[in-house]
């Protein structure tokens, strides 16, 4: 599983370095993920995408997980209680109204809420997005963590090491 790296770069001309020498160093580019102040032209580097700078991720996981308790307990409510509604309630409104609450919840908590909401690890940037800072995101195999934690340390003294976030996602 991916670890994902974060480093402060104190603007574009050591980001375009870094990136170069990431290359050099045979790190894909589709592993590198730049994020600056909202209207910063980050020229030809990488920029992270929608999903890696919202909370999308998390708005997903607590619609889904939300959405079937809450489904869940309303079909149960009314197959236990039937009175409620006048009719005889089948068993498998349990079950669909679980799966209706937690694609409802994703729709509304993941991607109309997550897609919005900034990312929560991107929200200790924030002094460094208002001083121009650029934040460099590396999603990169656990065996090789050290070796460009290293190159990056080496080469480039001014880049701050914001460590690593090992709760990489599976999926971009």
């Amino acid at each position: 599983m991916d670890r994902r790296l974060y480093f402060v770069l104190p603007d574009l001309a050591t980001a375009q370095a870094v990136e170069r020498d990431l290359l050099l160093a045979r790190v894909e580019e589709r592993r590198m993920h730049f994020v600056a102040r909202r209207g910063t032209d980050l020229a030809d580097l990488p920029e992270a995408t929608l999903g890696q700078k919202s909370d999308i991720r998390h708005g997903v996981f607590v619609g889904l997980v939300s959405g079937l308790l809450v489904g869940g307990a309303i079909g149960l409510l009314l197959y236990l209680r039937p009175e409620l509604v006048g009719i005889a309630v089948h068993p498998g409104l349990i079950v669909v109204l679980a799966a209706f609450g937690a694609v409802f919840g994703i729709a509304t908590s993941g991607f109309l809420i997550g897609s919005s909401t900034p990312n929560v690890h991107l929200k200790a940037f924030e002094r460094d997005f208002a001083r121009g800072r650029i934040v460099l995101m590396l999603d990169l195999p656990r065996e090789r963590v050290d070796e460009v934690r290293e190159l990056i340390h080496a080469h480039f003294p001014a880049a701050e090491d914001h460590g690593i976030d090992a709760t990489m996602p599976a999926f971009p």
